[in-house]
């Protein structure tokens, strides 16, 4: 189920609040029912894989933190439990990918080849399978307790307004709010503000946006303002798509009574590419860093350790991203970056432009990057930045395209998106002191961005495929 569909919107939230609030026991049991619906309603065996998860990871945290448990036996739950989870991950994700490399290295050396395999890939399985996994590393740190119950830990991983695309929340986030949380008219005035925001973030930037970028990505041969006005339109999409997912999903959250970290600070004003990831998808970011970054041994065991963890960390992220070499490059791109952040002290080889400027730059960093993520190829992926600098000619339809691209209605979208993302307060921010009169502000922009909603035809959500 999608959160901008008519039936989420008027049938399944509705009918799910009404009940939890009408229900005075087993409000977590209740919404864990509502999620496995949720999340069945693309395809119910879906549901099966998660629940094994979960039964995994609360079966390895009770091993894991049982009173009198040895250290042997402590270290084989927790390494059962990510095992597990990755294994299903890689299986699900990576199985094609890794099947059809090992094949053309196979075919050049005369060995023998995988059977390649129709593997339908699990919605939202990257982020559960962080999320659960980070309960029992935590319960493995001391960090948390063990789940009291198995109906604790499934309300966790199958909350369905984080369930499918983020933020991946930690169980030490949450898990004092499953036990007890408040449930007061401000925080839920505050989730529906956030909700809407969200939801016209998506449906009135995103999606236009989106349509522009697909334009210029298909061309076959972009004219260099087309394909830079093609990536900046793509740069907006993405931040629009999946900080309005986050929003919405906060949003949602607080309605049930749960408060949720935001997930973006308004990324495109970096200076820098490591300030950059301090405001993009931190939830990712700080994943990453504490369970990935820091064992490898951080910055704690020299320069050069430093500069090779941020680059496999980086390497992985982006792996995480897709079974794609494109993400993988994507992320080697970003690590190359902060590594060399790093070597100049946590600065940029543009330190002494003024902080306009230093923000440009980086943006620009950031648009190369997006060329990689969205590109399908390596070759296009070089088309599309050979296009950005004049290096190919542009083809007969690049008329055709301008009139495509540059229409009144999507150059006063790009506009509205430069207006959004160039400033400091992200919406997270802005309903903390929510008014009436904002309150009132908020009624239209939903019956806009509804009514949007019926007239599209594309309304994908990107971080789906992840």
């Amino acid at each position: 189920m999608v959160f901008t569909t008519h039936i989420f919107l008027f049938y399944f939230l509705p009918v799910v609040l009404l009940l939890y609030y009408l229900l005075p026991r087993h409000r977590n049991a209740f919404l864990t029912l509502a999620s496995y619906v949720f999340y069945g309603w693309w395809e119910p065996w879906f549901v099966v894989l998660m629940m094994f998860s979960t039964v995994l990871d609360y079966v390895c945290g009770g091993i894991i933190g049982a009173p009198g448990a040895s250290r042997a036996r402590r270290r084989a739950a927790l390494l059962a439990a990510i095992c597990g989870d990755l294994g299903l991950l890689a299986f699900f994700k990576y199985y094609s990918f890794a099947a059809e490399n090992w094949n053309r290295l196979a075919a050049v050396f005369g060995a023998g080849s995988l059977p390649l395999l129709h593997v339908v890939l699990p919605i939202g399985i990257s982020f559960y399978t962080f999320e659960s996994m980070s309960y029992t590393i935590d319960v493995y740190r001391g960090i948390v307790k063990p789940a009291r119950n198995f109906s604790d830990l499934s309300c966790f991983v199958s909350l369905f307004p984080h369930l499918v695309a983020g933020p991946i929340v930690r169980y030490n986030v949450l898990a004092e709010q499953i036990a007890y949380r408040e449930h007061t008219l401000e925080k839920f005035t505050c989730g529906i503000a956030l909700f809407i925001l969200g939801f016209a973030k998506k449906i009135l930037l995103a999606n236009p946006m989106g349509s522009v970028a697909d334009a210029a990505f298909s061309a076959a041969a972009p004219l260099p303002l087309d394909a830079w006005v093609g990536v900046v339109a793509y740069a907006f999409q993405i931040y629009f798509d999946f900080s309005g997912y986050s929003d919405m999903a906060i949003g949602l959250g607080r309605m049930f009574g749960f408060v949720i970290p935001k997930n973006f600070a308004s990324p495109y004003l970096a200076a820098s590419i490591t300030d950059f990831w301090r405001r993009w998808h931190i939830s990712l970011s700080t994943w990453l860093r504490d369970y990935l970054y820091v064992p490898l041994g951080g910055n704690r065991r020299g320069l050069r350790r430093t500069y090779v963890n941020l680059a496999l960390v980086m390497l992985l992220g982006g792996l995480w991203h897709g079974a794609n070499w494109t993400f993988v490059a994507w992320g080697g791109y970003h690590g190359v970056l902060l590594a060399f952040e790093r070597w100049l002290g946590k600065k940029t080889a543009y330190e002494w432009l003024p902080r306009r400027a230093q923000v440009a730059a980086t943006f620009v960093l950031v648009l190369f990057s997006w060329v990689l993520f969205r590109a399908a190829s390596f070759h296009q992926a070089a088309a599309y930045l050979g296009a950005m600098f004049g290096a190919r000619p542009a083809g007969d339809a690049a008329a055709l395209l301008a009139s495509e691209m540059y229409t009144p209605h999507r150059l006063a979208v790009l506009a509205a998106c430069v207006a959004a993302c160039f400033q400091p307060m992200e919406v997270y921010d802005w309903v903390e002191r929510l008014t009436w009169q904002k309150a009132v502000a908020l009624a239209p922009l939903f019956l806009a961005a509804a009514g949007a909603m019926f007239t599209q035809t594309f309304n994908p959500f990107l971080y789906f495929q992840f």
